[in-house]
């Protein structure tokens, strides 16, 4: 909850976010819906979907410069795409995930 306006920000990168007066980058927001979809998709395991949620959390630190918060993000994410018991369609997805990243200008 924000201490200003009351309002719980269901998705962390939304505009009614406390620390940030502008808009999230419209690639940045399909990155962390793509990885929401990831933390949400229960054929993954729970320490991979955990990993999931810290990457987007990473993301979130508007404090923080987007290179740093990409490079925490990628990092987390590669680690969770190294889990043996990780589905393949999981892995492919944390993989598409991080190149969007490593993509952002």
């Amino acid at each position: 909850m924000t201490p200003s306006t009351g309002y719980v920000s269901a998705h962390p990168l939304s505009p009614s976010s406390p620390a940030v007066g502008e808009r999230a980058p419209p690639a940045l927001e399909r990155i962390v819906a793509s990885i929401a979809e990831l933390v949400e998709d229960a054929s993954v395991p729970r320490n991979v979907r955990r990993g999931a949620q810290s990457a987007m959390e990473e993301l979130a630190k508007r404090q923080v410069a987007l290179d740093v918060r990409v490079a925490g993000a990628v990092y987390v994410l590669d680690d969770l795409a190294n889990d043996p018991n990780l589905p393949t369609h999981g892995r492919t997805a944390i993989w598409s995930i991080i190149s969007s990243l490593e993509s952002l200008p």
